[in-house]
């Protein structure tokens, strides 16, 4: 082997050797963010295009709470790309589709219902708001959780599970473990989402956007990172029961960085016994060691 050959290997090997150091330092970091929470908390990140990826708790199952919209809000998109709905048509909303003990500001903003929206416009609420009922109005339109699911699963990702609407949910605790995911199985949708073309240009521009301007969540994922970082996220959040255990506090998205490239993170902390701002807290000091790996990583 001549001198030029061993350098550029030796140089080759050194790069290797410190970008697995900087990832298994920054696994280290998210477990010592963890450690010590009364929390279950699973973690997933993917480089959109460097292609690297850290998982903590990966492949367990957690309760996604709202942020299936996002997966509601793709196979509603993908029924527009097929002709069988469009973006302007009115959907007709009746008092009785506005129940009353959920989170709703459709219902806020139209208390007696009997008003006719435009499905983009629903489709903004239950994203961008979270809006519940209009998480319902839209599954009632696809026909119910099923096709959710099987369009999910058409794409290829396999470890999720719509099974609930909102208002089942509501009923009985219970009921929202059976809409489940892993976090890896989150950040592969995003991917896919985000580099697949899986829907028309038009319908990728309309939930990206819808994404990045969403309203929930604001100490999450976006918490720490720099003011004016675009985020395009869907957060998730459950009730507390009578034992102070909150079941889901979630965030993921895609993430730009300073030099335009992205990565797709999804944080859920489960079975928590921790408060409100610990959970979040937990999420966006996560967020916030994937975004500084990253940034010095691309130095």
């Amino acid at each position: 082997m001549n001198k030029r050959i061993y350098l550029s290997c030796l140089i080759l090997f050194s790069v290797c050797f410190h970008g697995v150091a900087q990832k298994n330092q920054l696994r280290n970091q998210i477990k010592q963010v963890i450690a010590h929470k009364k929390a279950d908390v699973g973690v997933s990140v993917y480089g959109i295009e460097s292609k690297d990826t850290i998982s903590v708790n990966g492949d367990r199952h957690y309760p996604m709470q709202s942020v299936f919209k996002f997966h509601i809000a793709m196979a509603v998109l993908n029924q527009v790309d097929k002709g069988k709905f469009s973006l302007s048509q009115t959907i007709h909303i009746k008092k009785s589709d506005l129940l009353p003990d959920t989170w709703s500001p459709i219902r806020d903003a139209h208390p007696n219902g009997e008003v006719d929206l435009p499905l983009a416009e629903i489709i903004k609420y239950t994203v961008a708001q979270s809006d519940n009922n209009g998480c319902d109005i839209l599954m009632r339109l696809l026909g119910g959780p099923k096709p959710i699911n099987d369009y999910i699963h058409s794409l290829g990702v396999k470890d999720v599970a719509i099974k609930a609407n909102e208002e089942e949910m509501h009923k009985e605790w219970n009921v929202q473990f059976s809409n489940w995911s892993t976090p890896k199985a989150i950040t592969e949708l995003l991917v896919k989402f985000y580099t697949k073309n899986l829907l028309s240009k038009e319908s990728f521009n309309f939930l990206w956007t819808t994404m990045v301007e969403t309203s929930t969540g604001v100490n999450r994922i976006k918490g720490q990172l720099p003011k004016g970082t675009v985020v395009g996220h869907k957060t998730g959040t459950s009730g507390t029961s009578k034992a102070g255990i909150t079941a889901a506090i979630n965030d993921m998205g895609i993430v730009r960085l300073p030099n335009g490239k992205h990565y797709a993170i999804a944080v859920f902390v489960c079975n928590t016994k921790e408060n409100e701002a610990t959970n979040d807290k937990i999420i966006s000091e996560i967020s916030k060691l994937v975004w500084d790996y990253n940034t010095h990583k691309s130095k």
